[in-house]
């Protein structure tokens, strides 16, 4: 049996469609400014047959970077009915530190705004290879602070701030939940790094394994690592899974496939999470490759992964209104 074969029937039916007109998938694209294109354009069109379509209130910032470094873009979503007192979800996009943007993936970020009734912050960052470590960590961070100390400003509630990312951008959200443990602010009450980027040795089993998906396999974190690095030592704040001490860090989510190269290196980081004492819940789909809720969101697989991430994202914010608390998935 293949990876291809392991995968949910119906989440496997885009993947199939992407390989047939672009065979070996995204990272047969050798030049990085084409591959970005190629990705925006699929996957916007992608996002907005999945959008949920519902309004919300847009601003963009542009943001102090860290100790003098380039401004941050941010784009605030805001509930059309906002009072003030939201949950604040800060929101970090994916794309192996080599691609991706806040319009890439505006649609989750809506998602998450209007389903939870989240004041939510949407930060770009650097990329590599043009940018290397810790760039991409120092405009997140930079992003997050600004997000905090503005919380009257921006109208959400400062005891209720959580961070959200995917791949890329949920190494990015362990990594800036290190860095404001060990700062000391701000405090962040929950993370949800989805299918995380962890480490930087690809020496798991499953990071062996799959191979030839198509969607950010081998080949691909091999590279993205190697861009996002750039020959220098690397550290826990780069890769994640290094950090030593992981006591101290906020309640913790992670989900990930077990048709996803992720698989094995985020299993044992929850596992070393909950040895160190941090409250970690732990999904693993068969049949899930990466980005598959993404790639086939009506399948009835995506729609588990996604119900899952909103009850905890739910429980962690709190009671809320009654109208919002509305199932709407």
């Amino acid at each position: 049996m293949t990876q291809l074969d392991r995968i949910d029937p119906e989440s496997r039916i885009p993947l199939d469609q992407l390989l047939s007109v672009m065979p070996g998938g995204f990272n047969a694209i050798a030049d990085i400014v084409a591959r970005r294109a190629a990705i925006a354009n699929l996957t916007v069109g992608v996002a907005s047959e999945s959008s949920p379509g519902q309004q919300v209130d847009t601003e963009d910032q542009s943001v102090p970077g860290l100790d003098g470094e380039p401004n941050v873009r941010v784009r605030i979503y805001r509930p059309a009915d906002a009072t003030g007192d939201e949950p604040g979800l800060f929101f970090i996009h994916g794309g192996g530190m080599v691609i991706g943007s806040i319009e890439i993936e505006e649609h989750v970020a809506i998602r998450l705004c209007t389903e939870l009734g989240a004041v939510v912050v949407s930060t770009s960052y650097r990329k590599a290879p043009e940018n290397r470590h810790p760039a991409q960590l120092n405009d997140c961070y930079a992003a997050l602070v600004w997000m905090a100390d503005h919380a009257d400003d921006i109208g959400f509630d400062r005891n209720r701030l959580a961070i959200y990312g995917a791949s890329a951008g949920g190494n990015l959200t362990i990594a800036v939940a290190l860095t404001a443990r060990d700062r000391g602010f701000p405090a962040v009450s929950f993370i949800m790094p989805v299918y995380p980027m962890l480490d930087d040795r690809n020496e798991t089993g499953s990071s062996r394994a799959i191979t030839g998906v198509g969607i950010w396999d081998r080949s691909a974190n091999v590279e993205a690592w190697e861009w996002f690095l750039g020959g220098q030592q690397v550290d826990e704040f780069a890769a994640p899974s290094r950090a030593a001490d992981l006591s101290g860090l906020p309640p913790t989510f992670i989900d990930v496939g077990d048709v996803d190269l992720f698989r094995d290196e985020d299993i044992e980081f929850a596992t070393r999470l909950v040895q160190a004492g941090v409250p970690t819940e732990l999904h693993v789909y068969p049949g899930a490759y990466h980005g598959s809720e993404t790639f086939a969101p009506d399948a009835e697989l995506s729609r588990r992964i996604w119900s899952n991430r909103l009850a905890a994202l739910e429980r962690a914010f709190g009671p809320r209104d009654a109208e919002r608390s509305k199932p709407r998935i």
